[in-house]
């Protein structure tokens, strides 16, 4: 079988594309062009740690740093790019998203002194529902380029709860208190670790997490999303 050729007509009828300006891709290409990816909005927040995801927790839980790679508006390109993500079944795109935020990580030393990268965790019905959880898929992107320990089930959520989409702040709070738990406490003892979610807006679901890790002794928590608002 003449495999360059095979790829050929698979590109010709399956043209890989863009998920944010639908141009076709080149080989050294993965899911977004380098063109949107050179313009993509960084924050540079984990340059800066009084930045203002940081600020999101300060008073409510003790966090080391907190950044987001991006920001993204409602209705802008890459709010296409966390649809695609999370809606369209495209969690490869996590996991390559997840290598270049792991770059911007390794330039700062407190991010790059974590143990342990974990993911926030679905639960085992929406996550079966949605067939993947793309926290996951951001954080072994993360993991790999960053070559840290990815901790897959230690956290994980007790509780089934609504979408917060469309509910306040108030309510996103009440939303999540106390369901998250730890399998195994003392794997998490005297560790750095590095909670990894896709979005971040009132910090509701992260501060949860947060909480049921600063339980285990001496463990210290840093976040980072993939975006913020």
């Amino acid at each position: 079988m003449n495999f360059p050729l095979l790829n050929y007509l698979t590109e010709l009828l399956f043209p890989r594309l863009c998920v944010v300006c639908g141009d076709r891709l080149i080989d050294q290409e993965h899911f977004i062009c380098l063109r949107c990816l050179h313009h993509i909005p960084r924050t540079n927040f984990h340059l800066e740690p009084d930045n203002p995801v940081a600020r999101l927790f300060y008073g409510r839980v003790n966090i080391q740093y907190a950044t987001a790679f991006f920001y993204f508006n409602k209705g802008s390109k890459y709010q296409t790019l966390l649809h695609s993500l999370k809606y369209k079944g495209m969690k490869e795109l996590g996991e390559e998203m997840g290598k270049h935020l792991g770059i911007d990580l390794m330039q700062s030393p407190g991010f790059s002194s974590v143990d342990i990268i974990c993911p926030v965790p679905l639960h085992p019905s929406k996550e079966k529902k949605r067939g993947y959880n793309q926290s996951w898929w951001i954080a072994s992107g993360i993991a790999k380029q960053m070559n840290k320990e990815l901790s897959a089930n230690n956290l994980r959520r007790i509780t089934a709860t609504e979408s917060q989409t469309r509910k306040s702040r108030f309510e996103r709070f009440q939303n999540v208190e106390g369901i998250f738990e730890l399998t195994n406490p003392t794997a998490f003892n005297d560790k750095h670790i590095l909670l990894v979610d896709d979005v971040v807006t009132t910090g509701a679901t992260i501060e949860a997490c947060a909480e049921a890790i600063l339980s285990v002794s001496g463990a210290r928590v840093s976040i980072v999303t993939l975006a913020t608002a």
